[in-house]
């Protein structure tokens, strides 16, 4: 069994197509975070001096733009209902593990 054969059991999705589909929109999504980085940095730090911090600024910030161009890709590439279901999954994670962090 093929790698993208396993990536579609796991995913559960119908075709090989649609899993091409689909890491084709991670691509995108990852490519565009990557492009938009310099430009937003060179608007916040003109100078072109960056403090240690804005790295981690950014990774916080960037969380919540990646999951809105996964959705935007998904979408343009007919794969929109798959991202949905994929962030519901992911915040519902992430929701869970801020649970188990404040009740302990």
């Amino acid at each position: 069994m093929s790698w993208l054969n396993k990536l579609q059991a796991r995913w559960k999705v119908n075709s090989l197509w649609q899993v091409i589909l689909i890491l084709l929109v991670f691509a995108c999504t990852g490519l565009t975070v990557l492009f938009i980085k310099q430009p937003l940095f060179n608007y916040w730090f003109p100078e072109g001096v960056k403090p240690m911090w804005a790295s981690i600024f950014y990774w916080i910030l960037i969380l919540p733009v990646y999951n809105i161009f996964l959705l935007f890709y998904g979408f343009i590439f007919g794969q929109f209902q798959f991202f949905w279901a994929f962030e519901k999954r992911f915040f519902s994670r992430f929701a869970n593990i801020l649970n188990k962090k404040n009740h302990e």
